[in-house]
């Protein structure tokens, strides 16, 4: 099986921190299948480790490359896209 690959532009208004990394990455995890992600072609890492994903630094209007291999990769990609392209800052204090 073929892995896919899909690049999203970060939607939070202070990038992936925390609270969104931590969306993220449980949402990775749930998944079941491996995902990675990497900012632009960098070294990619496990989506589904918040520390992983915090430590690369992905900023708003940053690209984010994700990959997923699985029998619900695309569907995975779907959902993990729009968590990404989102804005979790939005209305946050």
């Amino acid at each position: 099986m073929t892995a896919l690959t899909r690049t999203v532009r970060i939607g939070s208004s202070h990038g992936l921190h925390a609270r969104p990394a931590k969306l993220f990455a449980q949402a990775a995890k749930e998944t079941g299948i491996p995902v990675t992600i990497a900012k632009d072609s960098g070294k990619a890492v496990n989506a589904a480790s918040i520390l992983g994903v915090i430590a690369l630094g992905l900023e708003q209007g940053d690209y984010a490359t994700l990959t997923a291999e699985g029998d619900t990769a695309e569907a995975t990609l779907d959902l993990l896209s729009d968590l990404l392209s989102t804005d979790h800052d939005e209305g946050a204090a």
